[in-house]
């Protein structure tokens, strides 16, 4: 017997006859000797019609008051699933998501959970009873109690907490697709269902704009060890499951804002090699990074600055005792890159640069948190140490910095983020953890599982180093032209986008160093959400003269493709596939970030979804089968 939560979406709530057809699933399951708590969201599109409601009345409406309209959506359902299970003999019992006991910030429209009171909801478990949870919901703590919600995934978001803190056995999320597929079947037809991935992963491809499963949903089931599983609500195929790392007895209090960083870590054994003043043209990177491949030279992070003119810089470290093959590699393939009609010119100009580390920030906890790598550039800037080389993803900020300054920058940041010291020492590769670290053996869902048996080691997917590609086509790019080269002026810039809680995705600082009127300066570029493209580049404007910055440049006709996969440590050709496929099809890249686990490029626009194809087709991730995705 196993205690269950299972959410349902609004696709799979959207009419009578769904609603009665998910009763039939949860009495199945409760006859099969399972306890059950269901999550439901609002019947199809009922929160779009909630919110073109209040548009009607308020060109500005309060957000209070779109809490108290919109929280009214999944009440609707789980008085109606209530009644379809009683209708089947099945005892159940609705509630709201105040009743239940999920308590959040005081912060209406996005509030984070603080933690859940479960004994009313275990006393009716208990009692043989369905509980049905209204999602997306739940009160503030505050002396006068409100009605908060939890934004966009917010159903998601509750479950997983609900499962975290009744330590259910696992949590299935319903949806309107068979499980996590490698890219959006709207896009490609062939995509394949994944069998199981993990929850970092599964962190970068939903942050990336695959909207299976939401961020913070994936965050809380990480942090607590929570097994998840999406499945179709039309089908009983098997799903995928979000694997994640053995729980430690993380604190249920604090739920959603507990501390974001639980690792930081160094690496001394690294040196750089840039490319500067390539040219910026289709294929390019793909030239590069194929002979390095070739070559057999394991690349750590990569990065492609905003342009300037008609060319790019292009840097990557690697670690020191392959240094030697990375700089021939690269000296030899520069004269090629420069132009035909001057070959003596200063384009593609080599430069290798020793005694770098490179020092992280890690955690789940950083998602939609600009505030953090704000705190991270302030304390190392506080500590004296400059920023040569700033890399992101959604569980990790990395930093290449001087290797004399290791030692001073990871003491700062673990203080700054409350590390307790452990691992490694400083000055060679190691880690200072938290029990709670990523690094801890992942342990597989629990045993025996219903329809859903684990993949086997020959599954196709389990043996590529890409699990998925998605496409984000909803952010831009501002880039601050001449940014003094000194510590704090990351700080200053993205503290104050922090302060207008504008989060940041990319972050890419350029390798040329220019000196203007005595002062060393770079480029430095940045993608954030689209809608917050203008508000930006408005506000960077104003405090530009005052802070000694140059001109700030907003593109927003951008697109982000990124390839996810944990397989692509120590797999040199990954990058170069990618990038070729691109070059194939003469898509030209116009920034390139990394991390471990993923690889992201900034294309134009127009050619995004083109981009998203050809890479999906290049590593072999289409099946023979097509999904239709329900409309």
């Amino acid at each position: 017997m196993a205690l269950i939560v299972q959410k349902y979406g609004g696709t799979s709530v959207g009419s009578v006859e769904r609603i009665q057809a998910v009763a039939q699933r949860v009495y199945k399951t409760v006859k099969a000797g399972n306890s059950l708590v269901v999550v439901v969201s609002a019947m199809g599109k009922t929160t779009d019609g909630l919110v073109k409601l209040a548009n009607e009345i308020s060109s500005n409406p309060n957000r209070r008051e779109m809490d108290m309209l919109l929280s009214t959506g999944e009440q609707v359902t789980i008085a109606l699933l209530s009644m379809a299970l009683q209708e089947l003999g099945q005892p159940a019992i609705s509630m709201t998501g105040a009743q239940v006991g999920i308590v959040t910030e005081a912060e209406h429209s996005r509030a984070r959970i603080l933690h859940i009171e479960t004994t009313r909801l275990t006393r009716h478990i208990n009692t043989g009873k369905v509980v049905v949870v209204a999602g997306f919901q739940g009160t503030s703590n505050a002396e006068e109690i409100e009605i908060t919600t939890l934004g966009r995934g917010g159903s998601d978001t509750s479950a997983v907490a609900i499962a975290a803190a009744l330590q259910a056995n696992f949590c299935e999320i319903y949806t309107d697709v068979p499980g996590i597929l490698t890219t959006d079947p709207r896009l490609v037809a062939e995509a394949q269902l994944m069998h199981d991935i993990t929850c970092d992963e599964m962190l970068e491809l939903a942050s990336l704009g695959a909207k299976v499963l939401h961020p913070r949903a994936v965050e809380i089931a990480r942090n607590y060890g929570v097994p998840l599983v999406v499945r179709s609500s039309w089908t009983d195929a098997p799903g995928t499951w979000v694997t994640s790392a053995k729980p430690q007895g993380r604190s249920l209090i604090n739920l959603e804002i507990a501390l974001p960083v639980d690792a930081v870590e160094f690496d001394t054994n690294q040196a750089k090699v840039a490319l500067l003043r390539v040219p910026d043209k289709p294929g390019v990177a793909a030239r590069l990074f194929g002979e390095i491949s070739r070559q057999k030279v394991d690349v750590d992070l990569i990065i492609q600055s905003v342009h300037e003119g008609n060319s790019n810089d292009i840097a990557f470290t690697v670690t020191t005792p392959i240094l030697k093959r990375a700089e021939a590699v690269a000296a030899a393939i520069a004269p090629a890159l420069r132009s035909q009609s001057n070959p003596k010119s200063d384009e593609a100009e080599v430069m290798v640069e020793h005694n770098i580390a490179k020092v992280s920030i890690a955690g789940a906890g950083m998602i939609g948190r600009p505030g953090v790598a704000a705190k991270m550039f302030a304390t190392l800037a506080e500590a004296g140490v400059n920023i040569q080389m700033i890399s992101t993803s959604e569980v990790k900020v990395s930093c290449v910095v001087n290797a004399t300054e290791c030692d001073r920058a990871v003491n700062a940041l673990r203080s700054a983020f409350e590390i307790e010291a452990g691992g490694q020492g400083a000055g060679s590769r190691g880690e200072l953890l938290t029990p709670n670290s990523s690094l801890l053996t992942p342990h597989s869902p629990p045993s025996p599982l219903p329809h859903s048996p684990l993949p086997t080691p020959h599954s196709p997917l389990l043996t590529s180093p890409v699990r998925g590609v998605a496409l984000d086509l909803n952010q831009a790019r501002l880039a601050i032209r001449q940014l003094p080269d000194r510590p704090g002026m990351a700080a200053k810039l993205f503290g104050l986008l922090a302060q207008h809680n504008i989060s940041v995705d990319m972050i890419i600082q350029s390798q040329r160093c220019r000196v203007i009127d005595g002062v060393p300066r770079r480029d430095i570029a940045f993608t954030v959400s689209r809608i917050d493209g203008e508000s930006a580049k408005k506000m960077l404007t104003q405090v530009a003269a005052e802070l000694g910055w140059g001109e700030v440049v907003l593109d927003s006709a951008i697109a982000k493709v990124s390839i996810v996969g944990a397989g692509m440590v120590g797999q040199p050709g990954v990058a170069a596939k990618m990038f070729e496929a691109l070059a194939e099809h003469q898509i030209n890249i116009q920034m390139i970030a990394t991390s471990e686990i993923k690889i992201s490029c900034v294309v134009a626009q127009e050619q995004g979804v083109k981009a998203l194809q050809v890479i999906h087709a290049a590593f072999g991730l289409a099946g023979s089968e097509k999904f239709v995705v329900p409309a």
